[in-house]
């Protein structure tokens, strides 16, 4: 077989991460940096979440210029540790104890109870978490993923036929997906991807994205046509691209820690 054949059929290797954690002294502190040699990378990048810090280093940048690199962003570093701090995440969930799940701008009671299988179910009180007696903390994100698109799909599916008579046809299909910096994207073929972590907030948030992707099946861009058609159907759009600037950080970082 012809090598570039074999190389179109064949699976592609994923790259390998080369991980090690740093330890740097930040204000009255020290933090825990973790350090990635990514293949992919084109150059140094430094990102903080709730999860901690990251340093990614392209394969040709030294250790030297990464800890560099750190040096020249410690300003910027405390800055966004102090946001995230104070953005008051909801506890992180540990099986058996009572606690809150996010769903459509409130916290929701969060009880257990023993199932054959993991699935949560939403009642009068809140929500039930059912989890065999073997269920792990990846059974338990299994079942929180399927919740919140069983939850997602559920919303697109009440507002979405109210919209399709202005438009030129439907989406070709949905994808759930957990975006780190987007909201919704609309591919040329009409297929539709939305976050995961819409269904956290308020519900009209959600709604005007929802809209704002049905609108690129009319104008494909973000000019001043395409934003007339976001009035006509949400004429309240700028009070919820506002809630996301204000909220949008928080929404995404709970999904993270979430799953």
């Amino acid at each position: 077989m012809p090598g570039f054949l074999r190389r179109l059929i064949s699976p592609a290797v994923a790259p390998t991460l080369q991980r090690d954690t740093v330890r740097l002294r930040l204000e009255d502190a020290e933090i825990d940096v973790l350090r990635v040699r990514d293949p992919r990378a084109r150059r140094i990048k430094l990102s903080v979440d709730e999860r901690g810090v990251r340093l990614t280093l392209p394969p040709r940048a030294s250790l030297v210029m990464g800890e560099r690199f750190l040096e020249q962003h410690r300003g910027w570093l405390s800055t966004q540790l102090r946001s995230y701090q104070a953005q008051n995440l909801p506890p992180p969930l540990v099986i058996g104890e009572p606690g809150v799940l996010p769903l459509r701008g409130e916290l929701l009671p969060l009880r257990w109870d023993t199932g054959r299988y993991a699935h949560l179910e939403l009642d009068g009180t809140g929500v039930c978490m059912h989890l065999p007696a073997r269920g792990t903390d990846a059974t338990v994100k299994r079942a929180l993923r399927e919740f919140y698109e069983a939850q997602t799909r559920a919303d697109v599916g009440q507002w979405l036929p109210r919209y399709l008579p202005s438009l030129p046809r439907a989406p070709a299909r949905l994808r759930l997906k957990v975006m780190s910096s987007q909201w919704g994207s609309l591919a040329p073929d009409g297929s539709m991807a939305l976050d995961l972590a819409l269904v956290l907030g308020r519900p009209s948030a959600f709604e005007y994205v929802l809209v704002h992707e049905l609108c690129h099946l009319i104008q494909a861009n973000h000019s001043p046509a395409f934003w007339d058609e976001v009035e006509q159907r949400f004429p309240a759009w700028r009070e919820e691209r506002d809630y996301f600037q204000l909220e949008g950080r928080r929404l995404k970082a709970m999904l993270r820690q979430l799953l």
